[in-house]
C-alpha cells in the first residue's frame, strides 16, 4: 500500500468514526456513534491468519540472522492473546564449549537483559504506585536525604517520573564512567551532584544512574533493597523463577549464557559484565520463558493469570510518551518518545508500539517490542555484543504482522545505527606515535596525587622508568606511554571503553587532563 493510499484509508476511517462520513451523516444522534476513540484505530487491518504466518517465519528469520552475523546464541519468545505462543533457543551459551547438547541455548537459558531492566523495573514502580507506597510524581530527595544535584531547585523537585523518563537534566550516561572505575552504587549517585545540568524537564539524555536513583528512592519508600523488592513483588508473583536483579544469581545459574565480543570476524568470550551498581537500569537477568510471563502481564495492563501486579492507571505512564527522545529530523518523519523505562512510538501502520533495547559492549544485546492493539509482543535475547541483531528480528517479525512482508533491510539499518558503539574510543586510535616526539620532562616532575571532585584521586607514580596512573577507589593501574612532550597515552577496556580504546593523558603545570573522562569537561585533575 502506498503512503497516499494509507493516508486515504486513515482519513476514511477517521471520518466514519467521527460521524463525518456519508454513512454517518443521517445515522442518528451522537449516542449511536462507536465508543472507540479514533486515535486508537489503525488504518490498516490485520487479517486473522497473518499473525500465525508471521510466527511460522521466525525460525527462518533467526537462522538467517545467525548465519549472517555468526552470533553464538539467541533465544526468542512471542506472546499473543494472553499466552506464550512461541519460545525457543538457538545456538550455544559459550562458544568455547562446542555445540554439544549441554551447551545449547534453550528457552530457559538465562541471559543478561541489560537496559531492558529499565522496563522491568518500571513495572515494579507501577506496582508500588498501585499500592500507594509512592507515586510517579514523588520527589526523590525526601526518600534519599543524602542525594543532591548541581541545582538546588532540581534537587528538591526531581521526581521518580523525571528520572525514569531521562528528563532530569543529567548529561547522557551520567555516572557510567565512575562505575567503570569501581565506584559502588551509593558512591556513583553521591557524585552526580558535580555534573552540569541541562534545562530541567525539557531536555532528554539517557542515564542509567538517573533511573537507578529513582529506583533507590522507591526501594527506600518500601523499606527494602531494590533487589529484594523486585523478587517479592514482581518475579515471584509472576513465576519468574530464573530471574534476578543480582549478578551473583546470574553466574550461579547452570544454564546461563556467557557474553561474547567480536574480534576481527570471530566471536570470543572475553568478558562478563557485572552491572550490580546500576542493577535497576541494567542488571536484571532472565530467560525468554520468564520474560514472556512479564510481557504477557504488561500487555494485559498489569494483570497475569487473574492476579493484579499493577493497576492499569499506574502502568499507563510507563509505556506511553512522557518526553520527546528523538525529535523529528524532517517534517514527514515520526518523532520518538520515551515513557518511564519504555520507548513509545507509532509505527508506519498507525499503531502504537512500546519497546526497549539493551546492550553491553562486553557481550549482550536484547530487545523487546509490543503492539498493544494486537495484543502481541516479541522478545529476543542474545549473548553477543550489540550489532542490531535482536532489533532486526523484532522489526522483521512486526513487519510480517502488520504488512505480511518485510519491507526494509532492517539488518543493514540497525547495524549502521548500533555497531559503532563497539568501536574503540579516543583521538589517538589508529594513529602512529610521532616519529620525532618532543622529549618529556623528568618523570619525577609528573608524579604526585591529582584530584577531581567528580572522579576522585588520580595517582601518578614512577615504576621502573615508566609512569603509572592509578584511578578510582580500587586504584586501577594503567601504564602511561609517552606520546609527545607532556602528552602520554594509556589503553583500557571497560563497558564504556571498547577494546582498543586509547586515552590521552596531558600534563600542564599542576593539572592532568584525561581525554576519555573529559566529555562533561570534568576530566582535569589538579595536583595536591
Amino acid at each position: 500500500m502506498t503512503k497516499r493510499a494509507a493516508t486515504a484509508a486513515v482519513v476514511v476511517i477517521l471520518l466514519a468514526l467521527m460521524g463525518c462520513g456519508p454513512a454517518q451523516q443521517a445515522s442518528g444522534p451522537p449516542s449511536t456513534l462507536p465508543q472507540i476513540p479514533p486515535n486508537e484505530v489503525s488504518g490498516l487491518q490485520i487479517p486473522a491468519p497473518r499473525i500465525d504466518y508471521a510466527i511460522s517465519k521466525v525460525d527462518g528469520l533467526v537462522g538467517e540472522l545467525m548465519r549472517n552475523t555468526g552470533i553464538p546464541g539467541m533465544a526468542v519468545a512471542i506472546v499473543h492473546g494472553g499466552k506464550t505462543v512461541y519460545a525457543k533457543g538457538f545456538g550455544v551459551r559459550d562458544i568455547r564449549n562446542g555445540d554439544g547438547a549441554e551447551n545449547k541455548v534453550d528457552d530457559n537459558t538465562v541471559f543478561q537483559l541489560a537496559s531492558i531492566s529499565k522496563s522491568v523495573g518500571a513495572t515494579l514502580v507501577a506496582h508500588e504506585v498501585t499500592d500507594n507506597v509512592i507515586t510517579w510524581d514523588t520527589p526523590v530527595a525526601p526518600k534519599l536525604p543524602w542525594f543532591s544535584l548541581n541545582d538546588p531547585y532540581v534537587t528538591s523537585h526531581v521526581t521518580v517520573a523525571d528520572l525514569y523518563s531521562h528528563r532530569s537534566g543529567l548529561p547522557d550516561h551520567a555516572g557510567d564512567a565512575l562505575e567503570d572505575l569501581g565506584y559502588d552504587r551509593r558512591q556513583v549517585l553521591e557524585h552526580l551532584k558535580y555534573l552540569p545540568l541541562a534545562p530541567f524537564r525539557i531536555s532528554y539524555a539517557y542515564t542509567n544512574f538517573g533511573v537507578t536513583t529513582a529506583a533507590e528512592a522507591v526501594a527506600a519508600a518500601a523499606g527494602k533493597s531494590w533487589e529484594d523488592l523486585s523478587d517479592e513483588v514482581l518475579y515471584r508473583p509472576l513465576g519468574m523463577a530464573s530471574t534476578s536483579s543480582r549478578f551473583a544469581d546470574f553466574l550461579a545459574r547452570p544454564n546461563h549464557a556467557v557474553g561474547h565480543v567480536k574480534v576481527g570476524d570471530k566471536w570470543e568470550a572475553r568478558f562478563q559484565r557485572d552491572a550490580d551498581p546500576q542493577t535497576p537500569a541494567g542488571g536484571v537477568s532472565s530467560s525468554v520463558n520468564d520474560m514472556a510471563r512479564w510481557l504477557t502481564m504488561v500487555l494485559a495492563k498489569g494483570t497475569y493469570n487473574g492476579q493484579r501486579i499493577t493497576s492499569p492507571e499506574a502502568l499507563l505512564p510507563a509505556y506511553t510518551p512522557q518526553v520527546v527522545s528523538v525529535p523529528a529530523a524532517t517534517p514527514n518523519a515520526r518523532a520518538g518518545f520515551y515513557g518511564h523505562g519504555f520507548n513509545a512510538s507509532v509505527t508506519s501502520s498507525g499503531r502504537t508500539e512500546y519497546s526497549h533495547s539493551g546492550g553491553f559492549v562486553m557481550g549482550a544485546a536484547t530487545n523487546f517490542a509490543a503492539l498493544p492493539s494486537e495484543d502481541i509482543g516479541i522478545i529476543a535475547l542474545t549473548n553477543a555484543a550489540p550489532y542490531g541483531v535482536p532489533e532486526t528480528l523484532t522489526a522483521e517479525f512486526l513487519a510480517l504482522v502488520q504488512y505480511g512482508q518485510v519491507q526494509e533491510d532492517w539488518a543493514a539499518l540497525y547495524k549502521k545505527a548500533i555497531a559503532p558503539i563497539n568501536d574503540p574510543d579516543g583521538s589517538l586510535v589508529g594513529k602512529q606515535p610521532p616519529a620525532n616526539p618532543a622529549q618529556p620532562r623528568p618523570l619525577s616532575e609528573y608524579t604526585g596525587l591529582y584530584t577531581s571532585d567528580y572522579f576522585g584521586p588520580a595517582i601518578v607514580a614512577e615504576r621502573d622508568g615508566q609512569l603509572q596512573l592509578a584511578l578510582g577507589p580500587k586504584n586501577q593501574a594503567f601504564p602511561l606511554k609517552h606520546w609527545d612532550a607532556d602528552t602520554f597515552a594509556f589503553e583500557l577496556t571497560t563497558e564504556n571503553a571498547p577494546p582498543g580504546t586509547i586515552s590521552k593523558a596531558t600534563f600542564a603545570g599542576n593539572t592532568l587532563n584525561l581525554e576519555l573522562y573529559d566529555s562533561d569537561k570534568l576530566g582535569t585533575f589538579t595536583r595536591s
